[in-house]
């Protein structure tokens, strides 16, 4: 029986309300209700959706560095949900978190060489020159100078930065990054460059990645395989090249079209969204993308739709997936959207050798 790296069961957070000096709880968010999926070695998982839909909370629960009100994680068949704290630092050592901000995520009072070394440190990994040799293979490693190494974070700049990040999750030698939009605060030249970065550095070293991100030029370019999230449930889930070609729940079909096209002269159909995400402290009856779907009927007002295996390879919670007409993206390789033709650029110079200096 095939066995993943990463296998998580109907993951749950609710965030209590409080009320009154007796912290009485008058209500819970919905943050995460009921997510599953796997994530092999070598093989990146995307994590899609719009701000507030559980993306990050998601990333969090996966490593512990918050409490899951119910469900089930597993690392390399290890329970993470059950260890105790002694046994969880052992299992950290497998998993990391790469921030989406580099600068909040470094201690300004700290060197380079303290921020990577740390972990080492603490993991007793290595001491001494032993700890100082790896400091420098590291930063070599993300494309930065053994120097750079008695500096402050902030005598670099984003992208140095979120390299500095990289490196010190590196550190303890993971198995599993979660990538919590590491890219989306830097300027869309350095995105390409740190994404570019992070699928070497998946191809030397194996790694698996949780990546969670709203560009969607990005993920189809570092991605295997994509779920999308809405209110807190997975929606949908396939493999890349499939979401992107062919998307069946009406919300993924919405995401894409509203991604920006370079083409003055294309006029395919665009379905955007109306309305607003609802509250996750209410959360809508049945389906709970239905008060903005087009094609909503009785049935997604009044049933839960599970998430279920499609023919394609796919997994869709919608009752109605294939009665729909076949939706296909109008966009054609050579409509791609400037952020993933930026991407492609840089790849293809980075492949004849000539890739620009680390920024």
């Amino acid at each position: 029986m095939h066995q993943p790296l990463l296998r998580v069961d109907n993951l749950v957070k609710h965030f209590p309300i409080t009320k009154g000096f007796f912290a009485r709880e008058v209500a819970r968010v919905r943050a995460v209700d009921g997510v599953s999926f796997s994530v092999d070695a070598g093989e990146t998982l995307a994590i899609v959706g719009e701000s507030g839909c559980g993306k990050s909370t998601t990333g969090r629960l996966v490593l512990r560095l918050i409490e899951p009100t119910d469900g089930s994680i597993e690392l390399e068949g290890e329970p993470v949900h059950k260890l105790d704290a002694r046994r969880l630092r052992a299992l950290r050592r497998k998993m990391q978190i790469i921030f989406q901000d580099p600068f909040g995520s470094l201690n300004p009072r700290m060197t380079v060489h303290d921020l990577i070394g740390e972990p080492i440190h603490l993991h007793g990994i290595a001491r001494g020159a032993e700890l100082d040799a790896r400091v420098g293979e590291l930063l070599r490693l993300v494309g930065l100078a053994p120097y750079h190494a008695e500096r402050y974070p902030h005598e670099f700049s984003g992208g140095q930065r979120q390299r500095i990040g990289i490196a010190r999750a590196l550190s303890t030698s993971p198995k599993l990054l979660v990538c919590d939009e590491p890219v989306s605060a830097l300027d869309v030249s350095i995105q390409a460059q740190v994404v570019n970065l992070l699928m070497d550095l998946q191809r030397r070293l194996g790694l698996a990645y949780v990546f969670i991100a709203h560009d969607l030029a990005v993920v189809k370019h570092i991605s295997h395989q994509v779920a999308v999230m809405y209110l807190g449930r997975l929606v949908e889930r396939a493999p890349t090249r499939t979401l992107f070609a062919m998307p069946r729940h009406p919300y993924t079909q919405a995401l894409l079209d509203a991604v920006p096209r370079p083409d003055p002269n294309w006029r395919g159909h665009t379905r955007m969204l109306e309305g607003d995400v609802p509250s996750p402290i209410a959360p809508p009856s049945g389906c709970a993308f239905h008060p903005r779907c087009v094609f909503a009927r009785d049935r997604c007002r009044q049933e839960v739709p599970h998430l279920r295996p499609l023919a394609d390879g796919s997994a869709v919670a919608c009752h109605f997936a294939e009665e729909l007409e076949p939706y296909r993206v109008g966009v054609s390789e050579k409509q791609a959207t400037a952020t993933e033709t930026r991407l492609g650029l840089l790849r293809a110079a980075r492949e004849r050798g000539k890739e620009p200096v680390p920024a």
